[in-house]
């Protein structure tokens, strides 16, 4: 599978091209368009359990939909609920991703993803206390809420990061989840809740905007009208 990302970096689609035969799994409903002849299955990775594990625990949809390319090949059209970039992790079968909620979109043939634990201070942050573990060799589409960066720890550095901004991180980074500041009262004042610290080596991805802080935005819009 290649990977082709236009109209980014604020309303990315990643366009998926694939050879005659080859599969890819999509995010359920994130697909936009695909080439004629593209076959397309709906079904619980994994098995019912695993399945109900994405959905209940991981805030992921409950089926994955795997497109598979007719004999002449084709492509796919993925792209995330929120605005904002995508972009493709290469994996080599060393190094695994962790990717926090509603941000895995598609990865192919040959990649494995499944719900891993990833730690209470998530789950009491409203984040999501589970993740979705990428392992295996081929390509992973990410995608963000707002524009994407990247960060690059070197051995024993360490940066803070807040929770609803975690995009994805490599296997080789140690995390750990805190209150940004002591005490319920300090939390509300800083307007801040819980942060992820990072330690490296190893790289991060970090979205500029927060889904969480959109939805209550949206929830007090409307609570007002």
């Amino acid at each position: 599978m290649k990977v082709d990302i236009r109209q980014r970096p604020s309303f990315a689609v990643a366009r998926l091209l694939l050879d005659p035969g080859e599969p890819v799994r999509v995010e359920s409903g994130a697909m936009v368009a695909t080439s004629h002849g593209v076959d397309v299955s709906a079904k619980a990775q994994g098995g019912l359990m695993k399945g109900l594990s994405r959905a209940v625990l991981g805030g992921e949809s409950f089926f994955v939909s795997t497109y598979t390319a007719p004999q002449d090949g084709g492509w796919v059209d993925v792209a995330s609920n929120l605005p904002g970039d995508s972009q493709v992790i290469d994996l080599d079968g060393s190094v695994g991703w962790c990717v926090t909620r509603g941000c895995w979109l598609a990865s192919s043939h040959g990649v494995e993803t499944e719900t891993k634990w990833g730690g209470f201070g998530k789950l009491v942050g409203g984040e999501g206390g589970f993740l979705t573990h990428v392992t295996g060799q081929g390509q992973l589409v990410i995608a963000c809420y707002g524009a994407l960066e990247s960060v690059v720890l070197q051995p024993g550095e360490t940066i803070t990061i807040d929770s609803g901004h975690v995009v994805a991180y490599a296997d080789t980074v140690q995390s750990t989840t805190r209150k940004v500041a002591a005490g319920v009262l300090q939390s509300v004042k800083s307007g801040e809740a819980l942060v992820f610290d990072f330690t490296g080596p190893g790289q991060v991805y970090t979205q500029t905007r927060n889904p969480s802080a959109l939805v209550s935005w949206l929830a007090g819009r409307v609570g007002k009208g």
